[in-house]
């Protein structure tokens, strides 16, 4: 029994599941909301979207996930999971969390009404990236806007009165540009040895991404130059606020990000420069720069949540992660993404 509910854990990669409500709960500090009773729903919605999107996902890459020794071993592909049970966690997880969007938030004013209409458009985006994301080139940029427009539907929900700020606009583009490059250039990276066996279209394969037989890994040029790309952009953006708009922050909170930022990117850029095809390593390298960004927002906010607020932000994505690896037999330097 305990064994088949860990299946069930696996499925739903509930590791990820607390990281991935991490752009809702940004979207309302966005607007200056730090309310409990605004945070903690927009958890639990978040929570319910990723293991929607992940199990979704998985459920559409069976035939890819039984082309690669390490995927074959995921709950749907061995069978330990049947799929109509995937398919009722997808339509629970899917129903709940609009149940809870009506529960904790509805209201009659335009803002819970321009929300709830860009969490829908953001559901759309990802459930066509989920299920045909595979079989066209470029389906990054859908799954990237879908999870900035999740952050948008949080900060609309959450904004009393008035527009958003440009600090919000700042956020959703930041969001997007981490998502794109998590999934385009990470994940393009990490799947590369068996997407090609299903013709899978991507980004990554288009511009010559290759792992050779003897597990050498080839990375063009133009591959590495939009990726670097991509991260240079985020890093102009994060510090876009205090150079442009005025925010207020410390000088010990500007090293720090000086220092986080220049860790990501050699990070980055050295993920770009493997010689050898290791799905394990690209994994670990993939989860690493996760918590980097998850604690990079965090100090960069510092100013409008202050150091208490900063700190259980980052300390959240890791405690969550390294508990519920732990739980469902995992460890944690060694994630199953």
């Amino acid at each position: 029994m305990k064994g088949h509910i860990i299946d069930y854990l696996r499925l739903m990669r509930i590791q990820l599941a607390g990281g991935m409500a991490l752009p809702l709960i940004y979207g309302a500090v966005s607007v200056n909301n730090l309310s409990f009773f605004t945070i903690a729903p927009l958890l639990i919605i978040g929570i319910l979207s990723g293991i929607y999107g992940f199990v979704l996902n998985d459920y559409f890459d069976i035939d890819v996930d039984k082309l690669s020794s390490d995927l074959s071993k995921r709950s749907l592909v061995e069978g330990t999971v049947s799929k109509k049970a995937a398919v009722a966690i997808i339509i629970l997880c899917f129903v709940f969390a609009y149940v809870s969007v009506f529960f904790f938030f509805y209201r009659n004013h335009i803002l819970f009404f321009e929300g709830l209409s860009i969490l829908i458009v953001a559901d759309v985006f990802a459930f066509i990236y989920n299920c045909y994301g595979k079989w066209f080139i470029g389906s990054d940029f859908l799954l990237a806007l879908a999870q900035s427009l999740y952050f948008l539907f949080a900060a609309l929900i959450s904004l009393k009165d008035g527009t958003l700020s440009t600090l919000t606009w700042v956020l959703f583009i930041l969001v997007f540009n981490q998502i794109l490059f998590m999934n385009a250039i990470s994940g393009g990276l990490k799947d590369a040895d068996h997407d090609y066996l299903m013709n899978v279209k991507n980004i990554a394969l288009t511009s010559g991404v290759k792992v050779t037989q003897d597990k050498k890994v080839i990375i063009p040029i133009s591959f590495k130059a939009f990726g670097i790309g991509l991260r240079f952009f985020s890093v102009f953006l994060i510090f876009v606020p205090f150079l442009f708009y005025g925010m207020n922050y410390e000088l010990w909170q500007l090293i720090l990000l000086i220092i986080l930022v220049v860790i990501l990117l050699y990070i980055s850029v050295a993920m770009l420069n493997v010689k050898i095809f290791n799905r394990n390593k690209l994994r670990k390298i993939l989860v690493i720069q996760l918590f980097i960004w998850y604690s990079i927002l965090p100090i960069m906010l510092v100013s409008i949540i202050g150091l208490l607020y900063a700190f259980v932000l980052i300390i959240f994505p890791f405690a969550w992660y390294i508990f519920l690896s732990i739980i469902i037999g995992e460890k944690p330097m060694e994630p199953q993404i």
